[in-house]
């Protein structure tokens, strides 16, 4: 977990990043690239798509930085919320197109290949830092967890998986997001 002050540090660069600080957005991306590429990475799993993604958030984040609220979350779980959700929009996107048969989508892309697993862009550390807090959650937590964050998958689209009730999801899901926000300190809503 980071320090108190490494919060204070990301949420200043934030703050100049929403005054147009050019400057400011380099540190914060240097500082986060590899915590979002990582997060990207496990939701769609093809390199270079997840590198386009990865330019959209921290666009993203340029546009979108005097939105940042520190009461809701620490910088961290608002860059990993929108990193998420940007991949999850992007594996959606794919889903639609394979649906609709407008264009077919690479092998690739919508499998992991093992023998591709490089991920130049992902810090130890962050990665320790996701599953040492995934591994402190119950089983069925965790595994509601990594379908929606790592698979992109709706609560309901877990529930078929899991062959659970719905609501059993969503009472799962609820509280190990509780849990995730005490384990990593923040306050409120992980996202802003």
């Amino acid at each position: 977990m980071l320090s108190p002050g490494a919060d204070r540090s990301a949420a200043d660069l934030i703050a100049r990043i929403a005054g147009g600080d050019e400057t400011a957005f380099s540190q914060f991306y240097d500082r986060y690239a590899g915590l979002a590429f990582g997060v990207i990475r496990r939701v769609l799993r093809e390199k270079d798509a997840a590198e386009d993604v990865l330019q959209e958030v921290f666009w993203q984040v340029w546009r979108e930085a005097s939105a940042y609220d520190p009461g809701r979350g620490s910088p961290e779980a608002w860059l990993v919320m929108r990193a998420r959700t940007r991949a999850i929009d992007k594996v959606r996107s794919i889903r639609r197109k394979e649906q609709t048969f407008v264009a077919p989508v690479a092998e690739g892309t919508a499998r992991a290949d093992p023998e591709r697993r490089e991920d130049p862009g992902l810090q130890a550390e962050d990665r320790e830092l996701v599953e040492g807090a995934l591994a402190r959650l119950p089983e069925a937590q965790r595994r509601v967890i990594e379908l929606s964050f790592f698979e992109g998958l709706t609560q309901v689209e877990i529930a078929a998986r899991l062959r659970e009730p719905l609501g059993t999801v969503k009472t799962r899901a609820r509280l190990a997001l509780e849990r995730l926000r005490t384990i990593f300190g923040g306050k409120g809503s992980p996202a802003g």
